[in-house]
């Protein structure tokens, strides 16, 4: 089945329009819902990986059951959100809880997890070493995004390299460490750089997307966060829909699907055995977002 699929250029031009119908519209103006396990409905679902495997495989199960998937690929992690918020989609699937909740923070809005992906462990590299044995005093080169930077200092304490001044914080900063107490410093770089600094012999917390531009093999890790811990609750990445559609069955039968063995097979192909499903109920999702969110708004 050929699906049609809408840029970003023309979703910021629906944006402008004047004339904006609404999201799921019939012609003459009327509303519509998608129908509970109705064959032949569609739902436009925006995500930034439309070019992997996975996105292929898992197009082709909703296909198999009746659900014709209208992906919309985007090259940026702001206007996703924006879409949905606006109608543009049903749901999106490209970011984990923590972005979400930065995302509805920040600008009033209410989207809402609905059920989990998979969670990719962010991890620590060091050019010619195959373990973080002899590492104390070197300094390692971490992200500086707000998203990414608390959590690779957490993954520095994980590792027993780092002690914070307040054991247990979500998004440390540099500032939180204690470096009298802690094994490495860190340096904040932009993420894009942090493979220059590995190739350069400095330890490097390098994130997935940045490994594949630079042709690092991500097994070469000398150490990466838990997926199953506490600290990684806020990277799983999520499914997300308005809160008026949470319940949506068509949906939820789409997070089902992503979760078929087929899918899985290519999401794991995609991240070159790096990402771990995960399967947690909505309601646990919700939980750890709100959690997040008041974080965030006391921050």
């Amino acid at each position: 089945m050929k699906l049609h699929r809408i840029t970003t250029t023309a979703i910021a031009g629906l944006f402008a329009a004047t004339a904006l119908v609404a999201c799921g519209s019939d012609s003459d103006g009327s509303s519509t819902t998608v129908a509970d396990g109705t064959d032949g409905v569609t739902i436009r679902i925006g995500t930034t990986d439309a070019a992997k495997e996975a996105w292929t495989v898992f197009e082709e199960k909703a296909a198999d059951e009746g659900i014709t998937l209208d992906i919309v690929p985007f090259s940026d992690y702001s206007t996703p959100n924006e879409a949905l918020a606006q109608d543009q989609l049903d749901v999106n699937l490209f970011q984990h809880l923590k972005f979400l909740a930065e995302y509805n923070v920040g600008s009033g809005a209410e989207l809402t997890p609905v059920g989990s992906s998979e969670i990719v462990p962010l991890a620590l590299f060091w050019k010619d070493h195959d373990s973080i044995d002899g590492i104390e005093g070197e300094s390692v080169a971490i992200p500086n995004d707000p998203s990414n930077q608390g959590r690779a200092i957490n993954v520095l304490v994980q590792a027993g390299l780092v002690t914070l001044k307040t054991p247990g914080m979500v998004t440390p900063a540099p500032v939180d460490i204690d470096e009298a107490n802690s094994k490495v410093s860190v340096i904040p770089v932009d993420a894009a750089q942090a493979p220059t600094a590995y190739q350069e012999g400095r330890p490097a917390i390098i994130n997935n997307s940045f490994l594949d531009r630079a042709g690092i093999d991500p097994n070469l890790a000398v150490f990466e966060d838990d997926p199953e811990s506490e600290e990684a609750e806020p990277y799983i990445n999520v499914f997300v829909t308005k809160a008026e559609d949470k319940d949506d069955a068509n949906i939820a039968r789409l997070v089902e699907l992503w979760h078929d063995p087929e899918v899985l097979a290519a999401v794991d192909r995609d991240s070159e055995g790096t990402s771990v499903a995960v399967d947690r109920p909505a309601a646990e999702l919700q939980e750890i977002l709100d959690r997040l969110e008041a974080d965030q708004a006391n921050s």
